[in-house]
């Protein structure tokens, strides 16, 4: 279903947090049916309280793939993206966005995989 994540991502129980350039991210994209990016910042009081609903949708979605991007260590997909505040959700279906949540809204990010699965 997926494609091999090692190396360009470091993975733990809590998803997979995106490590390379754009192309990178862009082919991942591409290579899954669907995907969620949560687009967020070390330093960020709203991602740091979102992610452990972030984790519970992990669990409750098994063929949706989470990956988390740090905005300040991949500067050039946060600016491809067009990310301008944290947190920002991308849901991507098939290799093409669908959805798109700012800020930290469990239940508009929630719609957003339902109504596109």
């Amino acid at each position: 279903m997926g494609q091999d994540l090692t190396g360009r991502w470091s993975c733990n129980t809590n998803g997979c947090l995106f490590q390379d350039k754009y192309s990178e991210f862009d082919s991942t994209i591409k290579d899954n049916k669907m995907v969620v990016v949560d687009f967020f910042a070390t330093w960020c009081g709203p991602c740091k309280m979102i992610a452990p609903k972030i984790e519970e949708m992990e669990k409750e979605y098994s063929g949706v793939v989470f990956i988390k991007v740090d905005v300040d260590e991949n500067e050039e997909t946060a600016a491809a993206c067009e990310i301008s505040a944290m947190p920002t959700f991308h849901i991507y279906k098939d290799g093409a966005k669908v959805g798109e949540v700012v800020g930290a809204n469990e239940k508009a990010i929630r719609d957003e995989i339902q109504k596109n699965q």
